[in-house]
């Protein structure tokens, strides 16, 4: 990709993904989609070739997650395990761990969630209190997370935890792969009102014991680990919220276009039309956003992709909050039916605006790293 214009090669992987994405629709069965997604090679379009990858990057899987999104059926877990652990074991996995990880996830028959957010830390990645010490050759982990995706459903999850550093006594990130059925590793299932294929849930790390070959990189470059692999989230959340948006928007213009109360169709009042049109411009604004992070992150510019990935995942959640609630309105009554299959986008286009970052988090970061002014925390 050359700026903000895909390659043909791009573009036919898109028309690709959409085609897969046409015959399974909003009634999909996310076991059959990953496991199709996973055989087209579509799951690990962003890993290394010699592990079974596609050998592209973060343009390419954004590709796919937007498309499917736009046909009503989004992988979530596409935004965590080839996202941002295959990404993070790609870069700073040993030899071992990405011979035992990068081919599953690759070939979509292994999956990671990824464990960072903690009940009392929320957005704040400095309060994180998940500890691991050392024990012998290995590691201890103790502690809590919430709102972690798709637990029951992985193999293991990466584990944002923190190591004293013996130079400073400080607490430093460091990540480790911890297998599901480890002993102390527990999770209970958080009763959510959305709707969606992926379960959350709250996990209990109770004295977890670990292998050396756990931890993830080196010590002592967590923060650089960890943001290696946030980057990848935005953008991915970005394609997830520009992907929904996408597919409410259609759903809007075709009701617009053969809904007929007066003389013509709805469509063809300015009061129906402007809104419709309005939504498509900033969804396409923010898919620029998030091609030109894409582009960045892939290039290796990690400070510059971290800028535009955070305005990525903002511009996107916005046009996307946006574009819901007025191909919503543009139905009416209709827009709150199950047969039309709207209503229920409502609730998850608030996600975009919350997770993995709130949107307030964005602002800080924007104005406090590039803007320059004095931070108030």
């Amino acid at each position: 990709m050359t700026g903000v214009i895909e390659s043909q090669e791009n573009k036919d992987l898109r028309a690709a993904v959409a085609a897969l994405g046409a015959r399974h629709g909003r009634g999909f069965d996310r076991a059959a989609l990953w496991s199709e997604a996973a055989k087209l090679g579509y799951l690990g379009v962003n890993l290394p070739e010699q592990y079974g990858g596609g050998g592209g990057g973060m343009a390419e899987l954004s590709i796919v997650l937007e498309e499917l999104g736009s046909a009503g059926c989004p992988l979530l877990m596409m935004v965590v395990s080839p996202a941002i652990c295959g990404t993070v074991i790609a870069r700073f996995g040993t030899d071992a761990q990405k011979r035992k990880w990068l081919p599953g996830l690759a070939d979509g028959s292994l999956t990671m969630a990824f464990g960072i957010t903690e009940p009392d830390a929320g957005s704040n990645s400095h309060r994180i209190t998940t500890t691991a010490r050392r024990d012998g050759e290995g590691w201890v982990l103790t502690g809590r997370k919430v709102f972690i995706s798709g637990v029951d459903i992985a193999d293991a999850t990466l584990i944002v935890g923190r190591t004293e550093d013996a130079r400073t006594g400080s607490l430093k990130p460091c990540l480790f792969i911890v297998p599901r059925d480890t002993p102390g590793f527990r999770r209970s299932q958080i009763d959510m009102e959305l709707r969606a294929a992926e379960k959350q849930f709250e996990l209990v790390l109770d004295d977890v014991r670990l292998p050396a070959d756990s931890l993830v990189g080196d010590e002592d470059a967590g923060l650089l680990q960890l943001f290696a692999g946030l980057n990848p989230e935005r953008i991915m959340t970005a394609a997830f919220a520009i992907g929904m948006g996408r597919y409410a928007l259609a759903r809007a213009v075709d009701y617009a276009t053969t809904r007929q109360v007066w003389k013509l169709p709805i469509g063809g009042h300015q009061a129906i039309a402007h809104p419709l049109a309005q939504a498509h411009i900033e969804l396409e604004l923010a898919r620029l956003m998030m091609q030109k992070a894409a582009a960045l992150y892939d290039a290796g510019d990690d400070v510059g992709a971290g800028e535009a990935a955070n305005m990525a995942k903002y511009a996107a959640a916005e046009a996307c909050v946006r574009a819901v609630d007025q191909a919503v309105h543009t139905l009416g009554g209709n827009g709150l039916t199950r047969e039309y299959g709207l209503a229920s986008l409502i609730t998850a286009a608030r996600v975009a605006r919350i997770a993995p970052v709130s949107r307030e988090m964005i602002l800080n970061y924007v104005s406090h790293q590039s803007l320059g002014l004095p931070k108030s925390y």
